[in-house]
């Protein structure tokens, strides 16, 4: 007698981001695959073979809304696809949120499940207590060791995972499993600080990156193509801060001597694909292609960011 298996039951899509056509300055020069019919077509074959993938087309055709089950499956095909020669832009990840049938807001929530050395156990709990998740277990699990379990919202998880092994040392292990849509949580605080912007094309030069080093952490070194809306570096202060890190040192026939001689750069900041998509604003995106990650805003004329910000505020 043959006994039938009970299918598992399959956890909707919660996280989606949008991908869409690398309309950056710099499009076409590092992947082989880059116009919206090869993504089109590469997103429905994904499609095709994972359960968990549901694509969305744009009105205008150019970008595509794929939702799934978390930002490290979509991670997982972003890299994917960047390693098969595609270029994308990459929109900060979203929770999908539905309503009841009182009209009232819901969100996804995770049961996240932490076992980390003691000693950065109170971390931990303090920073998920930051992001609105709720401890639900806590107990030793020999060895040095405790186990804690959490009930957090989704959207206050998105880009932890890379802060939680830093916190950590590497030595944490974190596992999350979809429990429920629950009330909505209220705003979760995101990133504090504004970013360092290029106002110009060009390459990235000491002279014109050695006092910007005072203004925060860059993200180029020397040499660095830019171009006109690329992040190049996080501000020291919340607002965003437009700065030219192309400038050339004025030739005279007076030849100095000093510290404009020897220039010093601390390396820049080198972020991953996962860092980069969590580090992200919502008016900002990632550049993905075979060989680079570039942080850009998603309006790159800065008269044209402005006008969208206006428009924001009054709505």
């Amino acid at each position: 007698m043959t006994v039938p298996i009970k299918a598992q039951p399959i956890d909707p899509p919660t996280l989606s981001m949008r991908f869409a056509v690398n309309d950056s300055p710099m499009a076409g020069r590092e992947g082989s695959k880059v116009t919206s019919r090869m993504i089109r077509d590469r997103l429905e074959r994904e499609a095709e073979s994972n359960v968990a993938i549901r694509i969305t087309e744009s009105a205008d055709k150019d970008s595509f809304e794929v939702a799934g089950r978390g930002e490290l499956q979509l991670g997982v095909l972003i890299e994917t696809m960047r390693r098969e020669g595609f270029e994308l832009g990459i929109s900060r990840p979203r929770v999908l949120f539905q309503k009841d049938e009182d009209g009232s807001l819901l969100e996804p929530y995770e049961t996240v499940m932490i076992d980390v050395d003691d000693e950065y156990s109170g971390t931990v709990v303090d920073k998920m207590a930051i992001r609105k998740a709720e401890m639900t277990d806590m107990r030793p699990s020999g060895g040095g060791k405790t186990r804690i379990t959490f009930s957090a919202p989704s959207r206050g998880l998105i880009g932890y995972h890379g802060e939680f092994l830093s916190d950590t040392r590497g030595t944490g292990i974190m596992n999350r499993l979809f429990e429920k849509y629950g009330p909505h949580k209220g705003k979760i605080e995101g990133r504090k600080n504004g970013v360092l912007i290029s106002n110009g094309n060009g390459e990235a030069n000491a002279y014109a990156l050695g006092p910007l080093e005072e203004r925060g952490i860059l993200f180029v070194g020397v040499g660095t193509p830019l171009y006109e809306g690329m992040i190049i570096g996080e501000n020291a202060k919340p607002e965003d801060l437009e700065v030219n890190p192309m400038k050339s040192k004025q030739l005279t026939n007076f030849r100095s001597t000093g510290k404009d001689d020897a220039i010093r750069l601390t390396p820049p900041k080198v972020m991953t694909l996962e860092q980069a998509i969590a580090y992200i604003d919502d008016d900002e995106m990632v550049e993905v292609t075979p060989k680079s990650i570039r942080l850009r805003k998603a309006i790159l004329d800065p008269n044209e960011r402005k006008k969208a910000s206006r428009k924001k505020e009054a709505a």
